[in-house]
């Protein structure tokens, strides 16, 4: 059965490669807006739900698909991604010196089942106190705008962190692949013993 990640995100894409297994990737076509009263671990689960099914409705064949959502929160309160410079500013000066919990929902969808299974995956950053010229030159030198919390921990952005707490730091990255491995060997797709 073929594997497919929902997302054209190449950081994610990077990820799932470790496994060393063949797949595809497949825009999904998926509202990403929260909903009234959404927590941030109620919306990481339906996107990543949502994502996953969009994809699997366009294959023509069965497939697994992998669909898989993150936001921070700061406060109780959701942290997508800044998408600007000013907005990414605000976003580190409000975390600086303080725990930000990230979120990040996985699903695993069978098309031909039409069964899923879906966890969420937290991990806490504490930042680091970060002065007006740091956040600035960071975000200069990184430029992470398309991330939830304005930073790139792959990159220069683990500069930022006194501490990191969570089961899967690629969760951070936006694809806990340690659930994800327990998924697919509950799908019958064991990545230790296929791939290469």
């Amino acid at each position: 059965m073929q594997l497919i990640l929902a997302s054209t995100s190449p950081y994610r894409k990077s990820l799932l490669e470790k496994f060393r297994i063949p797949f595809s990737c497949h825009a999904p076509h998926t509202d990403e807006s929260q909903l009234e009263g959404e927590t941030a671990d109620m919306l990481v689960s339906r996107l990543a739900r949502a994502k996953a099914e969009s994809v699997a409705n366009m294959l023509t064949e069965p497939g697994l698909v992998i669909g898989s959502d993150q936001v921070a929160s700061l406060d109780g309160e959701i942290i997508g991604k800044p998408l600007n410079h000013n907005v990414a500013v605000e976003q580190l000066r409000r975390a600086s010196g303080r725990l930000v919990r990230f979120y990040t929902g996985l699903c695993l969808f069978n098309s031909e089942s039409k069964t899923c299974q879906l966890q969420i995956e937290t991990f806490d950053v504490q930042f680091r106190q970060l002065s007006a010229e740091q956040i600035e030159a960071y975000l200069q030198k990184e430029q992470p705008y398309q991330c939830a919390g304005s930073f790139m921990s792959e990159g220069l952005g683990i500069c930022l962190f006194e501490r990191l707490s969570g089961r899967d730091p690629n969760s951070l990255v936006g694809l806990p692949l340690i659930a994800l491995t327990e998924m697919l060997q509950q799908a019958g797709i064991d990545p230790l013993c296929i791939g290469d």
